[in-house]
């Protein structure tokens, strides 16, 4: 037997594909374990309708769903087919849904897929039991098509079967046994089976097991409605199972598809139907299978009235048979894998749907087997990404309601999650209320997009208004902020920055091990490097100040970052991490007047002598006692300042009464963000991720020339003789389009890259889009486009940073200036 003792509870379609995979790369000490029958084995997976959309705003969605597409292609089972290629079609009822229909053509066309959008006669040709005059067009996805979930299982089974691999169908898991912080066992019905490594790809039943190692997993199932017709007159004589395209009505909720001559009607129109995975019934129990519960009629009264005046042919047919079908949902979205941070070996695969079925099994058996997955980026479906308000049973419960009703909607990027807000607020948060501020959500935090009491510094300023996708959660006030800033000083609530504390006798090595930069430094110095995969790729850009000899503080972007951190602790108990975030709280002072803001309210000097940029110091701001860090993220003069969460509101009083006294404001996140991209910072888990190197995404000057010793630092060396791709800058004469992230790049008519950050640029008047390009076209000069919905927007590559590329603004000494003082651009590569 080869590789570690493999137990996968679970032997659904996600089960099935990760005991396939894994075994295909040498793994054969494997064995699955479910409380059911193969291969319909009671979960989602044996009542699945089998629809695969590959259409999806995540890049690694898509690309699972492609990979699933092309690995179902190849599989029968006995002659039969695991995967039916009729071709998707998503119709459009409304302008509304016909301007996202572009939109979502446009992620297919940036992540490589086949699409295009069709008129009304087309979708008519293709689906012809469609009312002509109910459809405004379409977005035929011709790999698209059904899975037989059941087939697929039985399909992977025999493959993981023919290399060793067992299963063993009707073992109720009672336990996962752990010693020494990790598995050793699991414990069923029948017996013990020891093991090195479980997966849990539960399903449904997920949290019920994760349990049993003490994890919280943010997956809550809820019913879902998925009827089936009687004969269809029109369909009379199909002799196969589907010749239509899988079809979605998004703007009813609705789905259909083929089954000879019947049709299959789901339905995420109803009302939400959570079920606690306690109470769900057990295979002995369950009355057809314990996924799938009685059908609620009067919950499909709308669905089917809709399903009749869109496809007329089904006014003389009936409905037959119907259920409702668990699926899971978590709070935003995304599936579930990883490792579990406390519980080494205990592995999750969850909440993922037959559509991503095997790329999700290829992902994880990459990161079992090779340390890391090197077919996609995980960022977003990294289990232990999640904050603790985010494990709230309350929390997961409504999210993942409002998940289910929202399946179909047309989600704007900045559009808040909604209920249950507020949760986590600063100190300043009765202020900035009261200074009108419009909150959006990150993390669970409210942050203010920008102030209405600042709507009167919009007079006289030309802030143009973007197209009215951009123009949604946006005011002009926001461009007004951006120039304040720049001409004066303002005032930003940082807070919503996670602060980690590294202390003990072992912290320098253990940062210098994880990092690309030099930590043992002076006291007092701050510096702005990476964390690396083992493959080079990007786990994180941090900040670093040394506080002490044994202490430091950890500017990081999330949980993730936590998480990598406390994966990499000695075991000898020479470092301690703390999550301060949540008892601390932090203000950015930034504009050409800060230091005269701030210098009067100090008891030492910040003067660019006494504080040199990237130095930080102890200080008292009026009464309340602070950490200063010479940093800006928005390109200009200024600190970071961080003092603990009781003190905060006495922070924000002192700075905020002198910042007005200057002329200065509070500005919100609209502002911060169009200010940083002048300068070209990146923002990780947008421009870059997993899947890049620092050489690509222009962050070579964070890796110190002749370091050794860190994690990833032979693959980089290997990656940097090969860079292939860059993340570009880019920018947009028309004011008007203000693309929003996303979008495909494209050079002539070939789609070569795609946008990751945009705003406008408030000081260059320029729209700013940064992309992910071909290095041979990351060249200043060419001429580029972006398409935008149904438009081309033309586009240029650009110099970087757009703004005071000199550094004057921050490290000199503070001038007041112009916004339109901006120093010729040179070249920074």
């Amino acid at each position: 037997m080869a590789g570690p003792r493999v137990v996968i509870i679970g032997a659904g379609v996600v089960g099935a594909a990760v005991a396939d995979e894994v075994s295909a790369r040498g793994w054969s000490d494997v064995t699955v374990v479910d409380q059911g029958p193969l291969p319909a084995t009671g979960g989602s997976s044996s009542h699945a309708p089998g629809l695969v959309f590959q259409t999806n705003p995540s890049r690694t969605m898509t690309g699972m769903a492609r990979d699933t597409v092309a690995k179902f292609g190849s599989l029968d089972v006995d002659g039969r087919p695991c995967f039916l290629p009729v071709g998707g079609l998503e119709v459009a009822t409304s302008p509304e849904r016909l301007a996202e229909l572009h939109r979502r053509h446009g992620w297919l066309t940036a992540w490589g897929v086949e699409g295009r959008v069709v008129g009304p006669e087309e979708c008519v040709a293709l689906h012809p039991l469609l009312d002509r005059e109910r459809v405004l067009g379409g977005l035929h996805v011709p790999g698209d098509g059904l899975a037989d979930a059941v087939l697929a299982v039985e399909a992977q089974i025999r493959a993981a079967r023919s290399r060793g691999v067992r299963f063993l169908p009707g073992h109720e898991v009672l336990d996962v046994r752990t010693a020494n912080g990790r598995v050793a066992g699991v414990v069923t019905d029948r017996g013990e089976i020891p093991a090195d490594v479980v997966v849990c790809c539960a399903g449904i039943w997920g949290p019920r097991v994760a349990r049993m190692v003490g994890m919280e997993l943010p997956l809550v199932p809820l019913a879902h409605q998925l009827a089936w017709t009687g004969p269809v007159p029109a369909l009379a004589g199909q002799a196969d199972e589907a010749v239509r395209p899988i079809l979605r009505h998004q703007d009813a909720d609705l789905y259909f598809r083929d089954r000879f001559d019947r049709l299959g009607i789901g339905s995420y129109g109803h009302r939400p139907m959570p079920v606690s995975p306690d109470a769900i019934a057990s295979v002995a129990d369950a009355e057809v299978m314990p996924s799938v519960l009685r059908f609620t009629e009067g919950d499909f009264a709308d669905a089917w009235a809709e399903t009749r005046a869109l496809l007329p042919a089904t006014r003389e047919a009936k409905i037959e048979e119907g259920i409702n079908g668990l699926f899971s949902f978590t709070p935003d979205g995304m599936p579930l894998l990883g490792e579990s941070c406390d519980v080494r070996g205990f592995w999750v695969a969850e909440a993922v749907w037959v559509t991503h079925s095997a790329g999700v099994g290829r992902a994880m058996a990459e990161w079992l087997v090779d340390g890391h997955c090197s077919s996609y980026d995980l960022h977003e479906c990294d289990v232990n990404r999640f904050e603790d308000h985010q494990l709230s049973p309350q929390y997961v419960t409504a999210r993942g309601c409002r998940n289910f009703a929202e399946v179909y909607d047309i989600i704007h990027p900045l559009q808040p999650a909604g209920e249950p807000r507020p949760l986590r607020t600063s100190p300043f948060h009765p202020r900035q209320e009261a200074l009108g501020a419009v909150f959006l959500e990150a993390s669970g935090w409210e942050r203010p997009q920008w102030y209405e009491s600042n709507a009167r510094l919009s007079a006289g300023r030309s802030v143009p208004t973007p197209n009215e996708w951009a123009a949604r959660y946006w005011s002009p006030v926001v461009g007004a902020e951006a120039l304040v800033t720049r001409e004066t000083v303002a005032l930003y609530d940082m807070s919503s920055l996670k602060r980690i504390e590294v202390t003990g006798r072992g912290a320098v090595g253990y940062l210098e091990r994880l990092t690309t930069g030099v930590m043992d430094k002076s006291v007092g110095s701050v510096t702005y490097t990476l964390m690396l995969d083992e493959d080079a790729g990007i786990r994180g850009d941090i900040t670093v100040a040394r506080l002490g000899p044994d202490r430091f503080q950890v500017g990081a972007g999330g949980n993730l970052d936590l998480d990598w951190l406390r994966g990499h602790l000695p075991d000898d108990g020479s470092v301690v991490l703390r999550d301060v975030t949540a008892g601390t709280c932090c203000v950015g002072l930034w504009g050409p007047r800060a230091l005269e803001v701030l210098a009067p309210l100090a008891d030492r000097d910040f003067s660019d002598a006494a504080l040199r940029y990237f130095r930080t110091r102890p200080a008292y701001v009026g009464p309340v006692p602070v950490t200063a860090m010479r940093l800006s993220y928005v390109g200009e003069l200024g600190w970071e300042l961080y003092t603990t969460a009781d003190l905060g509101l006495r922070l924000w009083d002192t700075l905020y009464e002198a910042v007005v006294a200057h002329g200065g404001i509070a500005a919100g996140r609209g502002a911060f963000n169009s200010l940083r991209l002048e300068k070209g910072y990146r923002a990780f888990g947008t421009d870059m991720t997993f899947e890049h190197d620092p050489y690509e995404a222009g962050l070579g000057f964070a890796v110190r020339a002749g370091k050794t010793g860190f994690v990833g630092q032979a693959a980089l060396e290997r990656r940097r003789e090969r860079v292939r791709r860059r993340l570009t800058c880019l920018t947009v004469d028309d004011p008007v389009s203000v693309v929003m992230g996303k979008e495909p790049v494209l050079d002539g008519s070939r789609p070569v890259g795609y946008v990751t950050s945009a705003a406008f640029g408030h000081t260059i008047g320029k729209g700013i889009a940064y992309a992910w390009l071909p290095a041979e076209l990351a060249v200043p000069g060419r001429e580029l486009t972006i398409r935008y919905f149904d438009r081309d927007v033309p586009a240029r590559v650009a110099e970087e940073p757009l703004f005071d590329p000199s550094m004057s603004r921050m490290r000199g000494t503070p001038r007041t200036s112009a916004p339109g003082d901006v120093t010729p651009p040179v070249v920074t590569r």
